[in-house]
């Protein structure tokens, strides 16, 4: 990692007697999402015990976190969770003034059902959902159509998906669904107890897996020239100039952070760019959070004294 120096060098001022560097406030943005918002407190508690600075938490879309990131003046600082590619559109943008962390882990994403709805109904693969069976089969309401959940409000994920039911021939036959995903969750807890039909937007890392036995169905290989998806916020007309006909590119998430803070708080700006999260451990601590009810600030604080040597390497101090 390029500014392993630089943050050891950073830190040791922060935290030397003088004091001579700037810390000014670390504003983190929440986005709604159980993993991000987990990310958020961890970056917080890092801020704040291991950097000896101040933090504070802002709730908001995409859209609101860059953009105060760009402007620089610390309404917020950090987006914990940039999933890319689906916020490349952001990073695009505001790129002249938000840097995105060296660390990353692996996201991926696609359409889950019940492992038993794949094994009794043959639910293999996103165009078994194109079918009068399936709209049966996913029809919980009994309005006669099936519902498939595309995602919440604001993701750039959702409108992906709304695209990908369209264009597969999903839409004939399912409805998609956005409602805010802790009350979709609340519904597929429902529809899995009772073995009925549920398919949803999912991705890894994230509790569902730990929580239920699902399985990702197959779409077709991701493929360049079968996937274009023009931004809402480039077009209005960006739901008839997409196009869709694959698969998600394995997906790389990332921390990016407002370049103001190189100079308002030059160590959280170098342990930012070196944080480099683990797939596996995030989605551990999203199943703590969610699905046992642990507190978010308990359950993180718990995993940064266990995980001392890991966020050393973030600090550069190994």
């Amino acid at each position: 990692m390029k500014n392993l120096t630089l943050s050891a060098v950073a830190l040791g001022m922060a935290m030397s007697a003088g004091g001579a560097v700037a810390q000014d406030t670390v504003m983190v943005g929440e986005p709604s999402w159980p993993g991000a918002r987990i990310m958020a407190n961890l970056i917080g508690q890092v801020i704040e015990t291991r950097l000896g600075g101040e933090v504070g938490y802002a709730p908001g879309a995409n859209a609101v976190i860059f953009a105060a990131m760009d402007g620089g003046r610390g309404d917020i600082d950090v987006h914990p969770d940039v999933w890319l590619p689906n916020q490349q559109s952001f990073v695009d943008q505001y790129g002249e003034n938000v840097t995105l962390s060296e660390g990353s882990y692996e996201g991926r994403s696609g359409f889950c059902v019940p492992t038993y709805m794949a094994e009794e109904h043959n639910i293999r693969t996103v165009f078994d959902l194109a079918t009068p069976d399936a709209q049966s089969l996913f029809d919980s309401d009994g309005d006669g159509m099936g519902e498939i959940w595309v995602g919440a409000s604001g993701w750039a994920s959702t409108n992906v998906h709304r695209v990908k039911v369209r264009d597969y021939g999903i839409e004939t036959f399912l409805t998609p669904t956005t409602e805010d995903e802790t009350v979709f969750y609340s519904r597929l807890r429902d529809l899995i107890e009772n073995q009925e039909g549920a398919v949803f937007y999912c991705y890894q890392p994230h509790y569902v897996h730990a929580l239920y036995d699902v399985t990702m169905i197959e779409e077709p290989e991701y493929d360049a020239a079968l996937y274009t998806m023009v931004p809402a916020d480039q077009s209005a007309n960006w739901f008839e100039e997409s196009s869709i006909m694959t698969g998600d590119e394995v997906k790389t998430v990332r921390v990016a952070f407002s370049n103001s803070l190189y100079d308002r708080n030059p160590a959280a700006a170098s342990f930012l760019e070196n944080i480099d999260m683990d797939a596996g451990e995030l989605s551990a601590l999203t199943f703590q959070v969610v699905e046992q009810g642990e507190e978010i600030d308990v359950a993180v604080a718990a995993w940064i004294e266990a995980n001392g040597a890991m966020i050393d390497g973030w600090l550069g101090l190994n």
